[in-house]
C-alpha cells in the first residue's frame, strides 16, 4: 500500500469546530463518492486536539505551528496510483474535490507528500 499525507489548515476566519464538521461530513462525503474515479482504497481524517502538554512540548523543541489536521490517501501500490490520477475520471474527480477543498482550506498552506509505511515497533 501506498499513501498521500496532506497537512490541512482550515480557511481564516473559519472556527476549529466549524472546519471539523465541515472537512469531516460535506468533504468525507464527497471524497467517499469519488473514491473509485481517484482509486482510493482508505481515507482517513486526523483531527488536531487541542493539548497545552503537547503545545508547550513542540515550543521546547521549537517546532513550527501543527496543521489543523491530516488527511490520509491510500492505493493499492504506486502504479494504480498513476493510473487512477491520470485518468479522464480521477483528473475530474480531483478538480471537484479541490473546488469543495478551496471553500474551507488555506490552499496556500497545504502540503503532501507520498509513503510507505515502515512500522518500527507495535504494542496495541
Amino acid at each position: 500500500m501506498i499513501k498521500m499525507v496532506v497537512q490541512v489548515w482550515k480557511k481564516e476566519g473559519m472556527t476549529d469546530e466549524e472546519f471539523r464538521l465541515r472537512w469531516l461530513n460535506e468533504h468525507g462525503d464527497l471524497v467517499r463518492k469519488h473514491a473509485k474515479a481517484m482509486g482510493f482504497v482508505r481515507y482517513i481524517q486526523s483531527h488536531k486536539i487541542i493539548s497545552p502538554e503537547i503545545q508547550s512540548f513542540s515550543e521546547s523543541r521549537g517546532w513550527r505551528t501543527p496543521p489543523d489536521g491530516l488527511s490520509e490517501l491510500w492505493w493499492k501500490d504506486y502504479e494504480s496510483m498513476r493510473h487512477a490520477v491520470n485518468s479522464p475520471e480521477g483528473r475530474e474527480a480531483s478538480r471537484i474535490l479541490s473546488i469543495d477543498e478551496a471553500e474551507f482550506v488555506d490552499m496556500s498552506n497545504v502540503s503532501a507528500f507520498l509513503s510507505v509505511e515502515k512500522v518500527i515497533f507495535d504494542h496495541s
